[in-house]
């Protein structure tokens, strides 16, 4: 199944998007102020004046670095990677409840028109079956109604007709769904672009330090990498999930309507003086 056509769009405009986004972080952190002194700048402090910081540093390391919440740690970690992240998993929810609403058995077979469309047939009453399929919105009613209306044409043509919409109904799922296949692409890539952003700032620390650099120093940069990569996944595996599903479900309701309309139409008398000599 290709979603090229469908999909070139959004995905170029998700791309630009991730794209623009990085660039603005990669030059806020190009031209923020280095927060580091020179090795000659620290040599040149005198030895008297680092008695007296020995007591506020004292200070500050018994008292800890602050303590955060998880959630609040997730947020400052990510950044605007993890932004973009949340507005698509909003998007994917609403896609989601949109496509299990819409790709249900009583929107392509409801059973109670099958069972009154068969009650007319049976009656003969054929002309009140036309008029039946034409009010019902279901896919199946509206295959039906396609095809009673070209049987004046001939039973090739009514059943190319039926066709037809079945291809054009199908074509309009798979577009649906597609969104949800293009988020399960993105989401992973914006939150390996978080990673690697994450990554470089920790190398930044490394490089443009006079001494080792302690672990906390590191964290902000590895912290947004991982949350980051997790964001990513926790967007990208439900809409995978999700897009499965639903393309099987709609494989299969599609299938069936094409079996039961079959069905039906054979049972039409117009349909035996007319269809083509083997």
């Amino acid at each position: 199944m290709k979603f090229s056509d469908t999909n070139s769009a959004p995905a170029r405009r998700f791309g630009l998007f991730c794209v623009l986004s990085l660039t603005v972080l990669m030059g806020l952190q190009v031209f923020a102020p280095a927060p580091w002194m020179s090795v000659a700048q620290a040599q040149e402090e005198p030895a008297a004046a680092e008695a007296p910081a020995e007591a506020p540093a004292a200070a500050s390391e018994s008292s800890g670095p602050e303590e955060k919440s998880f959630l609040m740690w997730m947020i400052e970690a990510s950044g605007i990677f993890g932004g973009i992240l949340l507005i698509l998993s909003v998007v994917m929810m609403a896609l989601i409840m949109t496509n299990v609403m819409q790709v249900k058995r009583a929107v392509f077979v409801p059973q109670d028109f099958i069972d009154e469309f068969r009650a007319k047939l049976d009656a003969k009453d054929y002309k009140g079956a036309y008029d039946l399929a034409k009010a019902d919105d279901s896919l199946i009613a509206r295959i039906m109604a396609v095809g009673m209306g070209r049987l004046d044409r001939g039973y090739a043509s009514a059943v190319e007709a039926m066709q037809e919409l079945g291809e054009e109904e199908n074509m309009n799922y798979e577009h649906k769904l597609s969104y949800l296949a293009l988020i399960a692409s993105v989401a992973p890539m914006i939150g390996l672009m978080g990673t690697v952003y994450g990554m470089i700032l920790s190398f930044q620390k490394i490089a443009t330090a006079t001494v080792a650099p302690k672990p906390s120093e590191l964290a902000d940069g590895i912290s947004t990498a991982l949350f980051t990569t997790l964001e990513g996944l926790a967007v990208a595996i439900p809409a995978m999930v999700a897009y499965s599903i639903l393309r099987n479900r709609v494989a299969r309701y599609m299938l069936e309507v094409g079996m039961i309309s079959e069905g039906l139409m054979s049972r039409l008398p117009i349909t035996k003086q007319q269809a083509p000599q083997a």
